[in-house]
């Protein structure tokens, strides 16, 4: 019978202290030093801190697990890596327009300056007529309008 009690009196001395651990007050010295204690203090003004108690909430099956977490950051880590891919093909598109563009505008000046333009066929060199110039002067205005304006999406 003792031991019951023993027992009951344990509990109630401890009730009150289990209750009474979930208080936190957060107050200021008169030197500007923030204090955290488990006790209002006297003869200062103090707030009561709302802290949490490390049991798990309701809320807590929204979390993401670990697992989640890593595979959201390979998925951003290979949206990266598309993106970057992306950016250095069009990069070098671009680069290969820039050439396209100024080999057609030194080609169509050369054609503007009524020189004689030689070729090379089958080891042999021989002038070109009049109107494969103006053939080539078409095609040089093709390649020009086609890499020398904005880029098209």
């Amino acid at each position: 019978m003792s031991r019951k009690i023993l027992m009951l009196a344990l509990l109630m001395a401890l009730v009150p202290g289990i209750a009474h651990s979930g208080s936190v007050y957060k107050w200021t010295d008169e030197n500007g030093v923030t204090h955290f204690g488990d006790r209002q203090p006297t003869g200062s003004k103090a707030e009561q801190v709302s802290v949490r108690s490390g049991k798990g909430s309701s809320n807590a099956s929204s979390r993401t697990s670990p697992q989640e977490q890593v595979q959201a950051m390979e998925e951003e880590t290979e949206k990266r890596e598309l993106t970057e891919r992306e950016r250095a093909e069009m990069e070098a598109i671009r680069k290969q327009r820039e050439a396209n563009c100024a080999t057609a505008e030194a080609n169509l000046k050369i054609i503007d300056s009524n020189a004689r333009i030689q070729v090379e066929e089958d080891g042999e060199r021989r002038y070109l007529s009049p109107e494969e110039i103006a053939e080539q002067r078409l095609r040089f205005e093709k390649i020009a309008e086609e890499n020398c304006g904005p880029m098209e999406e």
